[in-house]
Parts: C-alpha cells; structure tokens; sequence
C-alpha cells in the first residue's frame, strides 16, 4: 500500500474518508487507483482531484448511504447498480439494528478493499455469472440470528437462520462465507489462541478463501495435472478426512520442511489456499516498504524471481519482527520458506501472472 496527497497537499491513506488538514471528502477513485479529494457535490457527481485524472466519479452507494465504504465508480457506470467494484459483490450483510454489526461490518469491508486492490494490482478477475464467471464470486457476512440481503436501498430482512446453525468462514462454488464475529478482535484472538494459530487477521481470511476462489476459477479443469505435480492428489484422501485428521492429530512434525503454515498440511486445497495467500502477503508487504521508503530499491513486480522475493521478504520480516518484539508485541511476519515451499510459491506466480494483465511495477498508476 502507499500514501496518497490531497489537493492541500496533506498526505492521506487508504482508508481515509476526510482530510484532516482542510476537511475535503476524499475517496478511492476507480481509474487512476488512489485516495483523492472529491471535487464538486453530491448532487451532481464529482470529478477526481487527481489533476493528471480527474475522471468524473458517483460514490459507492455504501459510501454515500451506509458509510462503510470510501470507492467511488465512474460516473458512466453508476447507473448500473450504484456499488462499487467491491460492495457489488456482496450477497449478505450484517443486520444492522442489531449492536455494533456496522462497525463489524465496516472492519469487514476495509479487509476486503485491501485484498482486492492486490488482486487489481496483479491483474486477477473476478465476476458474477452474468459476466461469464463461473463460478461467480460473491461475499455472505453471517452471524447465527437475522441477517440482511444486500438489496441497494432497501436492504430487506432476509429469513432467520436456525439459531443452532454455526456459521463458519469458508469458501464453496464462488461464494465467500465470513462469520462477522471474527470482526471483533477479542473473538478473533480468542480463536487464535484457541486453534493455536500464530497469526489470525480479517485480511488474511479474505485472501485464504479468494485462494479457494482462484483454485476453482484457475486450476479446475484447466491446470490439475500441474497443480498435482506441485501440491499432491487433491482427491486422495477426501477433504473430509483430512479435516478430520488435522484437528485430530494436528501437523506433522516437519511441516516447516514442505509447508508454509501447519494448516497448509491438512489438504493439498488448504496448502494451495495458504500458499497463495502467502503469495498475496508478500506482494502487499514489498509494495508497502517500497513506498514507504522501507524498502526503496525493490520495487515489486510480477516478473521478480521467487527466490529473491522471497529473500527481500524475509529480511524486511527479521526488520518488521524485531521491532515488534521491541514492543513486547507478537511477530507480524510468521510464514516458513524452507524444502517444497519456493517451488509451490513459483506455481502460484505463474498461475497468477497468465491469470490477467499484470501492472509492470506498483509505481506504475497514474
């Protein structure tokens, strides 16, 4: 990620909605990819305070009406459903008469915008069946009690889920499920310590379950005999099995030798979805320290050979984990690159640089 200039020149960021220093509204725009001031009014549209863009801009009906959102969508496509490239695919929301789920709400849907601007970044698609997706993507936020369609501007109820029903976070046939619970960090690491996982974060599930996605987008039916080679049977034992063995004896001893988490060794799915998510981490880590002058002489880019990805992340990680052992802090960065694991990484950089038009460099946009 990078910082972003309002038109008063104050540096802002990725989640802002307002300049601190003159008060302008600000918001994502679509075409030239950064954080700007809005120029002009509501009722009329905006224009990107980007002078080498200004493109004329609607905001996100999320942004406008529910304030969980700061994308805006080119004026020209916001009569097709008035949500952003990011809020259109949400099938389920939160009910939101009910606590804090907005403010859940709102941490799912920052998680979410920082996951897709590395998937833009990259060049991944992503899109409903209308579009020829198959299968077509799509975000359910759930709790077990009422939940909420995502219908612009009416937002009906939708039928109570049985209360006994238990909502887990998950992937199936395009559709990403996310317990909102897990939006509340003292649940989140609750379950952390509970699962003894040694990292747990809300953007880290949007890219475990998007992997799944690109597993049945990419791999499926089109690329399993390499994914075999790489990753092992998929078939063989049922994923059931191995769900059941895992939480039954845990990891095997040496998983650092072949995996890049203990999770990874449950199923070749789950090794798939951990690897690429370790992809995912890397891109966002590297891209960040580059403009963030942490790490200035390697600016990412797609065609970066793995082994040297892999060595500027673990010396920026020894950086990053050492200042927050400073601060009595746990390690951000807990991944294993050791034996199988820079083979698996390379299958996955292939697969996602001939999934779409990857940017040269992450200093590239306008």
């Amino acid at each position: 990620m990078r910082q972003f200039n309002c038109i008063c020149h104050e540096v802002v960021f990725f989640d802002n909605t307002q300049c601190v220093s003159c008060s302008r509204e600000l918001g994502f725009c679509p075409v030239c990819q950064r954080i700007v001031a809005l120029v002009g009014s509501d009722d009329t549209g905006y224009q990107c305070g980007n002078t080498a863009c200004g493109a004329a801009l609607r905001k996100c009906y999320n942004y406008r009406v529910e304030g969980v959102c700061n994308q805006c969508i080119p004026a020209e496509d916001y009569l097709h459903n008035g949500f952003c490239n990011c809020c259109r695919f949400n099938a389920v929301i939160p009910d939101l008469n009910k606590g804090d789920n907005r403010i859940k709400w709102l941490r799912l849907e920052r998680a979410k915008r920082r996951a897709f601007y590395y998937l833009d970044l990259l060049g991944l698609p992503r899109g409903t069946a209308q579009e020829g997706f198959h299968p077509p993507l799509s975000f359910e936020f759930k709790e077990p009690t009422t939940v909420r369609t995502a219908d612009p501007g009416s937002h009906k109820t939708a039928a109570l889920l049985d209360e006994a029903e238990v909502v887990m976070t998950g992937h199936l046939n395009g559709t990403v499920t996310i317990n909102i619970h897990e939006a509340d960090p003292v649940e989140r690491e609750r379950l952390r310590v509970q699962f003894g996982e040694r990292n747990r974060s809300l953007v880290g599930h949007f890219r475990h379950e998007l992997a799944h996605y690109y597993w049945d987008l990419l791999v499926r039916g089109k690329d399993e005999s390499d994914f075999v080679a790489v990753f092992g049977n998929h078939l063989v034992p049922p994923y059931h099995e191995a769900i059941d063995r895992y939480y039954r004896e845990g990891a095997p001893y040496d998983w650092r030798e072949h995996y890049t988490s203990a999770y990874a060794s449950m199923h070749p799915w789950e090794d798939f979805a951990e690897t690429f998510t370790t992809y995912l981490e890397m891109v966002a880590v590297l891209d960040t320290a580059h403009h963030m002058g942490l790490n200035s002489g390697c600016a990412f880019s797609p065609q970066m050979d793995i082994q040297q990805m892999v060595g500027h992340f673990i010396r920026l990680g020894t950086i990053l984990n050492e200042i927050n052992k400073t601060m009595g802090l746990k390690d951000l960065l807990v991944r294993s690159f050791r034996g199988q694991v820079i083979d698996k990484l390379r299958y996955v950089q292939r697969l996602i640089n001939q999934a779409g038009q990857a940017l040269p460099v992450a200093g590239s946009r306008v």
